[in-house]
């Protein structure tokens, strides 16, 4: 055979076993499920009404219950952004640095790994939208966290201190990949919009979407069709808070069977992974005043923030045809957020993150295929809420139907569903037996209780850097942490704790509102009523005034300065020259009669 005829036949050979190759390997990676994991914020056990409730309307996640397995025995933390650490990292979430809301300690850890990280090291395109509440500094927020793709409102919820200014639900700013940008619509829609329009986008390709509405968490405002479900109901079997609550659910249900419905119009639903679950306990689903109920509770003591079952079983069902799990099935084993990373690993059959710390969850897949093989473990669950954990402070150590809470009172759900009867003193040895586990566990993630997590200051990834109160150490209620503190000018006080990258000459620049407002530090917010914004949960009051006449900034115990505020500053500056290094920030305004109070929003730029 002519040479140059055999390398050109053996060349086409080589390209075309490259061709087919690639096609092989690019069909074995879409041949990976995707994942959508839905997380709503504050919608209890009993807020679903597949699960009881006779009088919530949820159709679409009602008929998903139908065709899902259902971890009826499924454990979060009791508040919002220790849930949200677990569920990322796959650690309790006292070792990674989360286990308040706000103060300081609602930041993620550096060296922690995240589901993001895991699917995007997989080849997974990743997306979220929503509430992320760990942190909305350069390391810490979710597109520097594993995700590509972002949506979302600031701090933990909207209308909180670190988010938009004058968000109402309605109409907002969210954050896209970290930039401000202005949407039209009810929140909750907006969010599994965009995430329905990521979805479009990349569904040829393996994809994970976290869809984490703010929704149904207060301010209680919902669209007036939502709350026209539920006000004709009377005072006696729900309040008027909880209409608009229930309002919230029915409008997330309403998306749920939109998202769904995209599902299979896209040709994608089968090969999905689709998850729906909660953060904690009803924050509004259940009221139980004076002898007085309204509401459900699906017979649980406790509600949002509480150690007792209410405040930390909540609802988690999975769906995946193409992995034959698309049935109805109760499984009944304790398990906790703590599990998902390590089972959508397994289903998925990709790693856990690189450089990841040791996981204290476990793969449910042997619970998905009928193997018990967790019936006797123990997992501890608690609400700190506070700068500094205390031991066994609003605590819950769980085995099977055991609870033992606080370390003193012992029960069994199995006849006490309510937690109406203490038994420790019939039980010792469990007493004692779960004692012992708590003991190994506060040994474990005690270890950086101490190690403040430090915002950048001077990085080229962010620059300005913006602090609010909302992340400030202080004692608990102590800092504003939403945009009705910061009209009503609540006093707080405290300190944040930043990290100066580099040393050279800083602008700080101390404003009692966030630079988007364009208000001056001594300026009356207006009003935004119920009349203007029809789904209000009640009028935004116009802001008071305070008279602050002088500003000061001090770092650590040495370097202070002072400067003047005259009536129509908008920022009080300083250009000062730092050193690298760790230390505590404070800045405080000053009214005529020498009162103090900390700073609501301080702008870090590197000059």
């Amino acid at each position: 055979m002519n040479t140059k005829l055999f390398l050109l036949i053996s060349l086409i050979t080589i390209n075309s076993c490259y061709s087919i190759n690639k096609t092989i390997l690019s069909a074995k990676s879409k041949s990976k499920p995707n994942v959508i994991l839905i997380i709503t914020d504050d919608q209890g056990y009993g807020d679903v009404g597949i699960l009881g409730n006779n009088i919530i309307k949820t159709p679409n996640i009602d008929d998903f219950y139908k065709e899902s397995y259902h971890l009826t025995n499924f454990h979060v933390a009791p508040t919002c952004a220790p849930t949200r650490s677990g569920l990322m990292t796959g650690r309790y979430a006292n070792s990674t640095g989360v286990w308040h809301t706000v103060g300081g300690w609602s930041l993620l850890r550096e060296n922690e790994k995240t589901l993001a990280n895991m699917f995007s090291e997989a080849g997974y395109i990743t997306g979220s939208f929503g509430k992320w509440h760990l942190g909305d500094n350069y390391p810490f927020r979710a597109e520097d966290r594993g995700f590509q793709e972002t949506v979302m409102h600031g701090g933990g919820g909207v209308q909180q201190t670190p988010d938009y200014w004058n968000n109402t639900y309605f109409n907002d700013t969210y954050f896209h990949n970290g930039k401000p940008q202005k949407y039209q619509g009810y929140c909750t829609d907006v969010f599994f919009n965009e995430a329905i329009n990521f979805i479009k986008t990349n569904k040829d390709k393996s994809f994970f979407c976290y869809i984490a509405p703010n929704a149904p968490h207060g301010p209680y405002n919902v669209p007036s069709e939502y709350y026209n479900l539920y006000k004709d109901l009377g005072n006696d079997i729900l309040t008027d808070t909880q209409k608009r609550f229930y309002g919230m659910i029915t409008n997330i249900d309403d998306n749920f069977g939109k998202l769904r419905d995209k599902l299979k119009e896209l040709n994608v639903a089968d090969n999905t992974i689709l998850i729906f679950m909660t953060d904690n306990g009803t924050s509004a689903g259940y009221y139980n005043k004076k002898g007085k109920t309204t509401g459900y509770n699906a017979n649980m003591k406790g509600i949002k923030g509480s150690e007792y079952e209410g405040g930390h079983r909540v609802p988690f069902f999975i769906y995946w045809k193409d992995g034959k799990i698309s049935t109805s099935k109760d499984i009944t084993t304790l398990t906790a957020q703590i599990d998902i990373m390590p089972t959508l690993a397994d289903l998925c059959n990709i790693d856990l993150p690189k450089n990841h710390q040791p996981i204290d969850g476990q793969s449910l897949v042997p619970l998905l295929k009928e193997k018990d093989t967790l019936k006797d473990r123990m997992l501890v669950t608690d609400s700190q809420r506070t700068q500094r954990p205390k031991k066994w402070k609003n605590s819950a150590v769980m085995q099977g139907n055991w609870r033992l809470i606080n370390g003193k009172e012992l029960y069994n759900l199995t006849t006490d569903k309510g937690q109406e009867h203490n038994i420790a003193e019939e039980h010792p040895k469990k007493v004692s037996e779960m004692q012992t586990f708590y003991e190994k566990w506060w040994t474990q993630v005690s270890t950086r209780f101490n190690d403040e997590i430090y915002f950048k200051i001077g990085s080229e990834n962010e620059n300005p850097v913006t602090l609010t109160a909302h992340d400030m150490h202080g004692e608990y209620g102590a800092y504003p942490w939403n945009q009705i503190n910061i009209r009503e000018g609540t006093v707080g006080g405290g300190y944040w704790s930043v990290n100066i990258l580099k040393s050279g000459n800083y602008e700080v620049s101390l404003r009692r509102y966030p630079i988007e407002s364009n208000l001056a530090i001594n300026a009356i917010t207006p009003a935004i009523t119920k009349h203007e914004l029809p789904g209000l949960e009640k009028d935004i009051a116009k802001g008071e005034k305070l008279d602050y006449v002088e500003a000061s900034i001090r770092f650590g115990n040495e370097l202070k300065f002072n400067t003047p505020i005259n009536q129509n500053d908008i920022s009080a500056n300083f250009n000062v020259y730092l050193n690298a290094g760790k230390t505590k920030f404070f800045a405080n305004f000053i009214d005529k009669d020498d009162n103090i109070n900390g700073v609501y929003y301080v702008y870090f730029k590197k000059i």
